[in-house]
């Protein structure tokens, strides 16, 4: 009778499931010797054009060629490095405002600047409490925006396999804490975004010791109403650390775009899924 009513709470506890296509994997490659790292995106223009961040404090810009919507080329591509300061220090995630302002999160020194039209020039931002308790080299990994413009920003890791993920909220330059993100098996968070459903999407990475898989996830924008969006296995991507959501002609769509880390034996993968609302 116990082992019944365990494997009822297993199920009970289990996400539900959402539909998602994978439609491309797209190999980018460029000859600037600082690109790669690419551990952010934003996906703008209805799919014609893209903005990333590398881990290396360089923001890159770009436009998106398309066919049928499916990506052929990726032109025009700039790279602005970013004039580096104390605290800009391992540059992860990325998001773009309403007005088109642009925020990085950072993993070095924990914090979230914003930059100016020039991509150059920031500011810091406000600073939460909890940022100093955050562990090196795993903190401010993801970073997401929502229609009234709050960033949000979430840790790779929570301190322990059994804490959730915590999510902190900038709004009106003031701090909260409004939900937690549960941790399911040995998935780390590397990617957020708030889609044009108003759901907030996660992207979680697992290295198994001989590759990569990945899985993404979304909630309500309250944190409720989980859904496993996708799971791949080892292998079938890159490793995988920057998520946008945005609308396709055909529906909603999810960019992956993958950090090859500047290793010769990874690569700059795009990767695009059809989801369903």
């Amino acid at each position: 009778m116990h082992k019944i009513l365990s494997v009822f709470a297993v199920l009970a506890a289990a996400p539900a499931w959402a539909e998602a296509v994978w439609l491309q994997s797209y190999h980018w490659t460029n000859d600037h010797p600082a690109f790669g790292g690419l551990s952010g995106i934003e996906v703008l223009g209805n799919g014609s054009r893209l903005i990333a961040i590398s881990d290396r404090n360089a923001i890159v810009t770009a436009r998106i060629k398309r066919d049928q919507g499916q990506i052929t080329q990726i032109s025009d591509v700039a790279l602005h490095e970013i004039i580096e300061t104390d605290d800009q220090l391992d540059s992860e995630g990325i998001a773009v405002g309403s007005d088109g302002a642009v925020y990085v999160s950072y993993e070095g020194v924990h914090g979230i600047r914003q930059f100016e039209q020039d991509l150059q020039n920031s500011h810091a931002l406000s600073f939460h409490p909890e940022f100093s308790t955050l562990q090196n080299n795993s903190s401010l990994e993801a970073l997401a925006i929502d229609q009234n413009n709050a960033l949000y920003t979430i840790p790779e890791r929570s301190g322990r396999a059994d804490r959730p993920f915590p999510v902190y909220r900038l709004e009106n330059e003031n701090w909260d804490q409004p939900f937690d993100i549960p941790r399911r098996g040995a998935f780390l968070l590397v990617g957020a975004d708030i889609g044009p459903d108003n759901r907030f999407y996660i992207l979680e990475r697992d290295f198994t010791g001989i590759g990569f898989r990945s899985r993404v996830r979304r909630f309500d924008i309250n944190g409720e109403n989980e859904e496993l969006v996708m799971q791949s296995r080892t292998f079938r991507h890159d490793n995988l650390e920057g998520i946008s959501v945005w609308r396709a002609p055909d529906g909603l769509r999810m960019t992956l775009i993958s950090d090859d880390n500047y290793r010769w034996m990874q690569r700059t993968e795009i990767v695009e899924y059809r989801v369903d609302d």
